[in-house]
């Protein structure tokens, strides 16, 4: 299955548009977190061929997973009367946390656009290519020019 291309500036659009309808009810901590890792989603934006920006994004958008459930677990707003204002805040809140694995996925398919390759090494685990049999062609040695030195005959003095 293919994963369509989508562009990285409607993934910051959507997610600074949730975020600052999210942040209405929710502390500081929530639009802090969400607003600087859009940050890094614009310099991902402007930068088109930067590995690191896109990389960065991404790691920020899965960090801001784990920090909105914690926001939204502590802070939703409790009690049988609801506001219609805490309703739709903490609403757009959720609905920014269920759309961020799917952006990830977007966004990682754009790292690996950009020659982005994630390799795990754990020892017993590893992910990735494995690149140990492939000679840069950079360093190549210079030939030898007898390359059987050893198994030539002396040369005889006349």
């Amino acid at each position: 299955m293919e994963v369509p291309a989508v562009n990285l500036k409607a993934i910051v659009l959507v997610h600074w548009l949730l975020t600052t309808w999210g942040c209405l009810g929710f502390p500081h901590s929530y639009a802090y977190g969400n607003f600087t890792v859009l940050a890094v989603g614009v310099w991902a934006i402007a930068q088109r061929d930067s590995i690191d920006a896109i990389i960065m994004f991404l790691i920020g958008l899965l960090i801001t997973i784990l920090l909105d459930i914690i926001n939204i677990s502590l802070f939703y707003p409790r009690g049988s009367s609801l506001t219609d204002l805490q309703r739709f805040d903490a609403g757009m809140a959720i609905f920014s946390l269920l759309l961020k694995p799917l952006s990830c996925l977007f966004v990682y398919q754009m790292y690996r656009e950009r020659g982005g390759e994630y390799v795990i090494n754990l020892g017993f685990l590893s992910g990735g290519r494995d690149r140990s049999s492939y000679q840069s062609i950079d360093q190549q040695d210079a030939p030898c020019p007898y390359p059987d030195l050893d198994r030539k005959p002396a040369p005889h003095p006349f």
